[in-house]
């Protein structure tokens, strides 16, 4: 009785996640029926988005240049090496690997990925950081690929590969982070060596190909019980001898030296690649994941409130009260005062036992 009263008080929550970037097929039954997927539902969104996604990018086209453009659509990500010049990249580097501020870890299988959210206050402190977000390349690529006329979520992340012994980060296994075209991007503060966590793509992967739609929808059917936990959840993973069958070449590792900007659209199939060893890569990390549905480049009243503003200490501590109300577990836990580059042995112990809470 109780989870019949329980599926009539959230089917009306459930509907409206059709219409947003709800993904886990496990957590929405109308997303993970099978059913409603034979019958073209997940199809229905994936086309849609990408639609939708595509008459954005349009919009914001004059923000890229055409050399970026076309490295983009080909790929699906954009290298651009010495963003900065020398001078301007070496102070700024060095300002923020010794910049101290509040910090919260994850850990993943291996892996500890640490956070410093970018509010006002940093960029207040550190003008050379907002020169840098200001920059047209990182201005404009952040936001073509997105799709939205806004800044995106900006962080300084660092990852500590196998601080723990444990199975492999989660992160190692090519996957597409969603169902709909999404951006991340890298500028990294650190060389990134092949064998120590570098960034790999699947180029070309990013296109709603009809076989990556037929494997999408196949998929779909059996997503919400049969698949691995994070697939259920909406992150498909793909195994390497699949992607020939999908048109698509092997993945490739971008090994790259410091002042070097990433940026991708995340539907791609990517990974975090194997580190041989433990090792510290550390990087300004952007990403924009928000209603592909929504029609419009710009957010209205929402791009009014400001380019930068509180948005992921607002998210962390609400997680926390959450968590407190315990509705759920905040993984990203607070570890105090933080420079970039402090050491993981100190956060490993506890970051170790809620990972396994």
């Amino acid at each position: 009785m109780l989870s019949v009263l329980k599926n009539i008080l959230l089917s009306p929550w459930w509907l409206l996640e059709l219409f947003t970037s709800a993904k886990s097929f496990r957590d929405n039954p109308l997303l993970g029926s099978r059913r409603l997927n034979g019958l073209g539902l997940h199809r229905w969104r994936l086309r849609a988005a990408h639609h939708l996604t595509g008459r954005r990018r349009a919009k914001l086209a004059g923000l890229v240049s055409k050399p970026d453009r076309q490295a983009f659509e080909r790929d699906g990500f954009v290298v651009i090496h010495n963003l900065l010049p020398v001078a301007a990249f070496d102070d700024l580097r060095t300002k923020l690997l010794s910049h101290r501020a509040a910090a919260r870890e994850m850990l993943q299988g291996d892996t500890i990925t640490r956070r410093i959210a970018i509010d006002r206050a940093m960029l207040r402190e550190l003008p050379e950081l907002r020169a840098l977000i200001d920059e047209p390349r990182w201005a404009g690529l952040t936001r073509y690929v997105a799709g939205f006329g806004r800044a995106p979520w900006l962080y300084v992340q660092t990852i500590l590969n196998r601080v723990i012994d444990a199975e492999p980060d989660p992160q190692t296994c090519l996957h597409a982070d969603t169902f709909h075209p999404t951006m991340k991007a890298w500028f990294f503060l650190t060389d990134v060596a092949d064998d120590e966590g570098a960034f790999c793509y699947v180029p070309g992967s990013h296109r709603l190909t009809p076989a990556r739609l037929d494997w999408e929808s196949e998929r779909s059917l059996t997503a919400r019980h049969h698949l691995d936990r994070l697939s259920a959840r909406g992150s498909f993973r793909v195994d390497e001898a699949e992607l020939q069958g999908l048109g698509l070449p092997a993945p490739i590792r971008l090994a790259v030296p410091a002042n070097t900007l990433v940026v991708a659209d995340t539907f791609g199939f990517h990974s975090r690649g194997p580190s041989v060893r433990p090792s510290t890569r550390i990087e300004l990390w952007a990403y924009d994941r928000r209603n592909p549905f929504f029609p419009s480049s710009t957010d209205g009243l929402l791009a009014a409130a400001g380019q930068i503003d509180e948005r992921a200490p607002l998210y962390w501590r609400l997680l926390d009260q959450l968590e407190r109300w315990r509705l759920t577990r905040n993984p990203w836990r607070d570890c105090g005062l933080k420079t970039p580059g402090a050491p993981a042995a100190q956060a490993r112990a506890e970051v170790a036992a809620a990972g396994a809470a």
